[in-house]
């Protein structure tokens, strides 16, 4: 998911937004990092173990992340200042440098997209608006995440115009997209392939469907919270993190090859022992080490 911003939302400031999530329950069990503040789930799933490839499997270095800043053409750049969005939305680009990321995977006017677990529609808007009329998004949430927290947040956002070339997608992640979204460009998973761990995605059935719907060449764009050295995917429920290498490895175990890597959302000083969960994370939200990574489709 580096140069970064000092920039995070005030607990105040997220506690604007509350009144489009479920109210918070006492317990302090994890939940799935989306696109907005979320209230705690009531999820008892166990910590999935790394896998089992972590510990037997040598892994080929990362490629090294560009050291220039993400050149961001002006259709793009314009997007954040357009008159129509939403307050609670402004409040996250600082931390999540939307347009920087629209820009290194090169989205562009007429391209079929799509997010999986699109969560309030946050990533899925600034697609829809860079896509335009002429492309076409499918936005993909589980019946999980739309009970626990984005059903009112994710269907009032789709009754809006600039919504319009949005697809809701209600599928499982073993199957997330519908049989006509073929040929796509572009595949985004946006802050939550941690989670597919401790909620127990077959993984590997996601990737392979995801790999099905891209076109040749097509991209698979995953941004996720970086864990320590070593981790693997051992803090995914707890810190809700994820080691990149161990990632990396399984994603391309369905056939993406990793192509590139972004470095616009690092931040070396991030300690990495402070769960990222919206719930929780309170002033530091939009400061963790994030990695951005693209995913080939050869």
């Amino acid at each position: 998911m580096h140069p970064f911003r000092s920039f995070s939302p005030s607990i105040a400031a997220i506690a604007l937004v509350s009144s489009c999530l479920v109210a918070c329950g006492a317990s302090p069990s994890p939940v799935a990092d989306v696109e907005q503040p979320v209230a705690s789930s009531t999820s008892t799933a166990p910590l999935a173990a790394p896998s089992a490839s972590a510990a037997a499997t040598p892994i080929a270095a990362t490629p090294k992340p560009a050291s220039t800043p993400v050149a961001v053409p002006p259709e793009l750049a314009a997007l954040l200042d357009a008159p129509d969005r939403l307050p609670e939305d402004r409040m996250l680009d600082a931390g999540r440098k939307p347009t920087e990321l629209l820009a290194f995977f090169q989205v562009k006017a007429g391209m079929k997209v799509a997010e999986i677990g699109a969560g309030g529609g946050y990533t899925s808007e600034f697609l829809a608006r860079a896509v335009g009329p002429t492309g076409k998004v499918y936005g993909q949430n589980t019946k999980w995440i739309l009970e626990k927290f984005a059903e009112k947040p994710w269907s009032e956002r789709l009754k809006r115009p600039v919504m319009q070339n949005v697809v809701r997608v209600d599928r499982e992640f073993d199957d997330p997209l519908p049989p006509d979204a073929k040929g796509l460009d572009l595949v985004m998973m946006n802050l939550f392939y941690h989670d597919l761990y401790w909620m127990k995605v077959d993984r590997d059935k996601l990737n392979k469907a995801v790999f099905a719907a891209l076109r040749s060449g097509g991209a698979y764009a995953i941004i996720d919270h970086g864990a320590k050295e070593g981790a693997g995917a051992s803090v995914a429920e707890s810190l809700h993190r994820i080691e990149e290498s161990e990632l990396v490895r399984d994603v391309e175990k369905s056939g993406f090859k990793l192509d590139k890597a972004g470095d616009f959302l690092r931040n070396p000083a991030d300690t990495k022992d402070w769960s990222t969960s919206p719930r929780t994370a309170g002033e530091k939200r939009g400061t963790s080490d994030r990695f951005v990574l693209w995913f080939k489709k050869p």
